[in-house]
């Protein structure tokens, strides 16, 4: 595998393919491995809100065949946001957008599940300790190498700024934390909204062959659709559910999740950052609020379920939120002085 002495500005598909991370063979990942630490594939090392479309729209995806890119270990979440921030910047940035969600997957084989990692985790998003990995852990596990793909060139929404607006979560059955997953990322079903373009990003976990979590994050790029058009008005807001808990939502739930979960976006972390992308102080991670609502359902879930949430208004720092839930498993996250809408979710 080629090493470069000095970084490159551009990781693109091609470099992907043919370049420092080209597709390496069974035999060669092998030698790798049983060798301990050996190359390391890293961006630093190789130089290199708003509607939710809630269709499940992969049964409709025309089947494309994607090159696989196998990296030796997970990305390094820092390196791809100091590249996705410079991007942002006028002039010096890149301006590409294509029409088309790139045409490749990104693997990671042999993932383990850091105990010390999981229990903070736990702790951050209100889980109990346990064996059994939170449906939302995954995608925690496998969020860097989802984010490399996300600041390839070739990838049509900017990183910066894009709007997390959905998230489904599969759990084929309970993944146990001593387990060794192997991850495949890849982006589909570009769209037009509205407020510009969605994208999903397909995150698939597996044990030993077999899939046993699937997540798929939609995300929206700001901008303005071809054919679009005004905002629809949203009409009068029903009333929400009584609410059966309120919680106290503080900053340190920006800081002390992009910590567990590698999100560093500065929206959730800087009142600067916020306020650069027009949010007048940290919005938390729509993960969390995902992860918290799951952990006060906890103990009632059953093995194999989807959970699938629509993030509506950004939940700003620090707030009171209300959460609320049925008994068919209907959940919502509510402003808890002006009732305004965060999240809304189903499992089934």
């Amino acid at each position: 595998m080629v090493r470069r002495d000095e970084p490159s500005d551009e990781l693109s598909v091609h470099e992907l393919i043919d370049g420092p991370t080209e597709v390496i063979s069974a035999h060669d990942l092998a030698a790798v491995r049983a060798a301990g630490r050996g190359h390391d594939v890293s961006v630093e090392e190789t130089h290199d809100l708003s509607k939710y479309a809630t269709e499940d729209l992969s049964a409709h995806t025309a089947r494309t065949a994607r090159a696989r890119v196998e990296l030796l270990r997970m990305p390094t979440p820092g390196a791809l946001y100091r590249r996705a921030l410079r991007d942002a910047v006028p002039v010096i940035g890149r301006s590409r957008r294509p029409d088309a969600a790139p045409q490749v997957e990104l693997a990671v084989a042999g993932v383990t599940v850091d105990r010390a990692h999981l229990a903070e985790y736990d702790r951050v998003c209100g889980f109990r300790l346990s064996d059994t990995l939170p449906a939302t852990y995954p995608h925690v596990m496998g969020f860097p190498l989802a984010l490399r793909l996300m600041t390839t060139p070739e990838f049509p929404v900017p990183l910066t700024g894009v709007v997390h607006v959905g998230n489904r979560i599969t759990v084929h059955r309970p993944v146990l934390a001593g387990e060794t997953l192997d991850f495949v990322t890849h982006a589909e079903n570009l769209r037009p909204h509205e407020r510009g373009r969605q994208i999903d990003v397909v995150l698939v976990a597996s044990v030993g062959g077999e899939e046993v979590w699937r997540g798929v994050s939609t995300y929206l790029g700001k901008g303005r659709a071809a054919g679009g058009g005004g905002r629809r008005d949203p009409g009068e807001r029903p009333a929400p559910p009584a609410a059966t808990a309120h919680w106290r939502v503080t900053p340190r739930v920006g800081t002390d999740y992009a910590r567990v979960s590698g999100d560093h976006n500065p929206i959730h972390t800087s009142r600067l950052g916020a306020r650069l992308f027009g949010f007048p102080r940290p919005i938390a991670h729509g993960m969390w609020s995902k992860a918290r609502c799951l952990a006060a359902l906890e103990g009632r879930l059953p093995e194999a379920f989807t959970v699938q949430v629509a993030f509506k208004l950004p939940v700003p720092l620090p707030t009171t939120v209300a959460f609320s839930a049925t008994g068919a498993w209907d959940f919502a996250l509510h402003d808890a002085r002006t009732s305004r809408p965060h999240l809304v979710g189903t499992v089934r």
